[in-house]
């Protein structure tokens, strides 16, 4: 009588390839939801804590089903693979933002003038209890600042106040950001422009507002960048800031041949 193996499947296998499925998923679908504003920041944070554990669990499935397989004979090879492979790939955006947290001070406020910063006058209105507070950076915040991004600084140019603003809004309408203003304080002589940001990847909201002080003979731009979330901005604050002035430099200099004056302040 002919003697027939049975072939064994490796549960792990399964799934490590099923979990590993879903969490992307979850990820496409919350993230486009994110996005889109039909899911809130903070139920989203939650989603994606799921989405890292359901990803770390499912390559944990893969190494624990991978002797079965290669050396047992267990099916489920395809599963494994696949598994671990989606694995990696929906857990590298939760590696690159632990490098990134790593790499980056432990700041989620960001201005080009640390003694009077422009105020966030629409984030004042617009934030809520359950994100961060608006607030002036503390001694030890401006000091983190000036030790790692040395180079925010604000810009003066020698324009008007009208064409500063000119150049301002020019680079403006190059972002996808929600605009609020420019609003004049004709008192003051001074000009600023509130604005919604947000992340690249996850769309994480931020409140931006730029100032433009009249001088007199020449006109002076700060810029502050503040997330509505989290601790650690990553250094994506650092980046829209510098960003923003060095595409602005651009447009002066391509409008009428001038670099930023020297900051004597």
């Amino acid at each position: 009588m002919a003697a027939y193996l049975e072939e064994r499947t490796s549960k792990s296998a399964v799934w490590s390839w099923r979990l590993a499925a879903f969490s992307a998923v979850l990820f496409i679908v919350a993230g486009l939801g994110h996005r889109q504003g039909y899911l809130e920041t903070v139920p989203f944070l939650w989603v994606l804590a799921i989405v890292a554990v359901l990803a770390a669990v499912a390559l944990l499935l893969a190494a624990f089903a991978l002797p079965s397989v290669w050396n047992d004979g267990y099916l489920g090879g395809s599963d494994l693979t696949y598994g671990a492979i989606v694995a990696v790939v929906v857990l590298v955006p939760f590696l690159l933002s632990g490098y990134r947290a790593f790499s980056h001070p432990e700041l989620n406020d960001i201005s080009t003038d640390l003694d009077d910063p422009p105020e966030l006058t629409m984030a004042l209105k617009m934030r809520t209890p359950g994100m961060n507070p608006v607030e002036a950076p503390s001694p030890a915040q401006r000091k983190l600042q000036q030790e790692k991004y040395p180079d925010i600084t604000g810009r003066r140019y020698d324009l008007s106040l009208d064409r500063t603003l000119a150049a301002v809004e020019a680079v403006l309408s190059h972002t996808d950001w929600k605009l609020f203003g420019p609003t004049h304080h004709p008192d003051e002589e001074v000009v600023t422009i509130d604005a919604l940001a947000y992340t690249t990847l996850l769309a994480f909201p931020v409140d931006v507002s730029i100032r433009i002080v009249d001088e007199g003979d020449t006109t002076y731009v700060d810029m502050r960048s503040a997330s509505r979330y989290g601790r650690h901005d990553l250094g994506d604050n650092a980046a829209r800031v510098a960003q923003f002035m060095n595409d602005l430099d651009t447009e002066v200099g391509s409008e009428t041949g001038q670099t930023p004056l020297p900051d004597a302040e």
